[in-house]
């Protein structure tokens, strides 16, 4: 039961058995679904799945409309799907997981063993492949405080491996392919400064050191008009440290930089 029904949440939920998608209703019908995916077979009670699914202002008719939602997901997901059942105090959904989830923490376990094996050629194209099952944003689209939540969490988790990722080109000496990503990287979240870093890195390595300066001076300045404040201690090291041309800075891996974990 649920082994034949495949369910991705790296992106739009998706329901797909046998390379069909599921109709799953509308949006709040779709965010039961997620949230209960997340708990791995163990239930919910109701007053917890209406705040998931609402927050501190639920609707008058909250109780019916859950009602309605899981009789929907039931009769989505047939016969052959997982059980969603009614324990007495809550729903719990049984012989179900997310299943690219479960891929994408296998293919970065697989990449973390390469890593400290020293393959930081197959570490980096195992989470290549993590990377790759993404097909958006986590939940996209589905409502709630909850699954708000676990937007923002996994969208730091995702920026965390992607930096270990270009952490390791960069020590395999593909500057100019790091430098590309990079550049779109900081472009996107200008106020974080493990890119900055690895920009700066991934420049001075390739024989432009006046760009990678130059791109301090860009995050400085940024920095600067938006907290009022300087960049952090492991950012202006290393920009203390290209100024005097240290030698050790064109030499072995990032984790001179600050390493950022796998997650």
């Amino acid at each position: 039961m649920g082994d034949t029904i495949r369910f991705e949440l790296l992106g739009p939920l998706r329901a797909l058995c046998a390379g069909a998608e599921l109709p799953l209703g509308p949006p709040k019908q779709r965010a039961v679904l997620a949230v209960l995916l997340h708990l791995d077979g163990r239930s919910m009670a109701y007053g917890s799945l209406v705040d998931a699914l609402w927050g501190a202002e639920p609707p008058v008719h909250a109780r019916n409309l859950v009602q309605k939602y899981v009789s929907g997901l039931r009769r989505a997901l047939g016969e052959a799907g997982p059980e969603l059942v009614w324990t007495g105090s809550g729903y719990r959904l049984t012989g179900a997981r997310i299943d690219d989830l479960c891929e994408r923490r296998e293919l970065l376990r697989s990449a973390i063993t390469a890593r400290e094996a020293g393959d930081l050629r197959r570490a980096g194209h195992l989470a290549g492949e993590a990377e790759a099952l993404w097909r958006g944003e986590y939940a996209e689209g589905l409502p709630g405080p909850y699954l708000e939540a676990e937007r923002r969490r996994w969208a730091e988790k995702r920026m965390l491996v992607l930096e270990a990722r270009l952490e390791g080109g960069i020590a395999l000496g593909r500057y100019e392919e790091c430098v590309h990503e990079l550049v779109r990287l900081v472009a996107a979240h200008p106020l974080r400064e493990r890119p900055v870093a690895l920009l700066m890195l991934a420049l001075y390595r390739n024989g432009r050191s006046s760009d990678a300066l130059l791109a301090y001076e860009e995050a400085r300045r940024r920095i600067a008009e938006a907290m009022g404040a300087d960049p952090g201690p492991a950012l202006r090291d290393l920009h203390a440290r290209m100024l005097r041309q240290d030698p050790a800075l064109l030499g072995g891996g990032a984790e001179m930089v600050g390493r950022a974990p796998a997650a």
